[in-house]
């Protein structure tokens, strides 16, 4: 006998807010024991590149933080747009919660991109397809986040808000086929769904404990910044006072 779990309860901010409490410390430790496991198999299991020598490891750092951008904007349009389209506060909250992340994210990949690109290339910045489409990413987010903040209405603001992050949602298929597109110096990619994984089993596995280590970080980060939004927003809601945390 299966217990039946009514999930739309927690689309309320009230009913989200102490279960997003709950979940993310786990998501904590699961990103801490990811990310061990991730950098011991990277950086001390997986061998030695033959073309790229010691630098490739960047990747698995890098990577997963590409990986990361990309998969957090298209989150966050998607609440973003839940949020438009049907005027729900949690998801026009969780796609504001979602923005500094991935903004983040988006900064680790272009600063690991260009430590890996200087011994690669000879340059730690280049005009390339994909790196050009990644920092409009960077771009995108700001403008998400500033947009936000420059309105007082928090309605406006998410509404505002939500456009930019739909429109911005075209860059995602452009950074991701960019090197298929045009003549680019990025390589292609080393992991496809189509294909066999062009990388060393244990290159694979510690690319993919620190793909685990970020989704898992990105989640609890995502849920304690919705908590600080909800208590900002419904902050003259009854409920909150009794909350016990805030009970004096």
């Amino acid at each position: 006998m299966t217990a039946n779990i009514n999930w739309l309860r927690y689309s309320s901010p009230a009913t989200f807010y102490p279960l997003a409490g709950r979940l993310a410390p786990w998501f904590f430790i699961a990103a801490a024991l990811f990310t061990a496991a991730g950098i011991y198999v990277g950086f001390f299991v997986a061998p030695t590149d033959f073309q790229q020598g010691e630098a490739y490891r960047i990747i698995f750092i890098h990577v997963p933080a590409a990986w990361m951008s990309m998969f957090l904007y298209i989150i966050m349009a998607f609440w973003a747009g839940v949020g438009l389209a049907f005027n729900t506060r949690l998801s026009s909250m969780m796609a504001s919660a979602l923005a500094p992340t991935g903004a983040v994210m988006t900064f680790i990949a272009l600063w690991t991109g260009a430590l890996w690109g200087k011994p690669m290339w000879g340059a730690w910045w280049v005009w390339d397809a994909r790196l050009t489409s990644e920092l409009i990413l960077l771009f995108l987010y700001l403008g998400f986040m500033s947009l936000q903040a420059a309105i007082d209405d928090t309605r406006r603001a998410d509404k505002a808000g939500a456009v930019i992050a739909l429109v911005g949602v075209v860059n995602v298929p452009i950074i991701y086929f960019s090197v298929k597109w045009w003549n680019t110096l990025h390589q292609g990619a080393s992991v496809s769904l189509t294909r066999s994984p062009s990388m060393a089993s244990t290159m694979l596995v510690g690319m993919l404990l620190m793909a685990l280590a970020v989704w898992m970080y990105s989640i609890a980060a995502t849920l304690l910044r919705v908590r600080c939004i909800i208590l900002e927003r419904e902050r003259n809601s009854e409920w909150i006072g009794q909350l016990p945390e805030l009970r004096q």
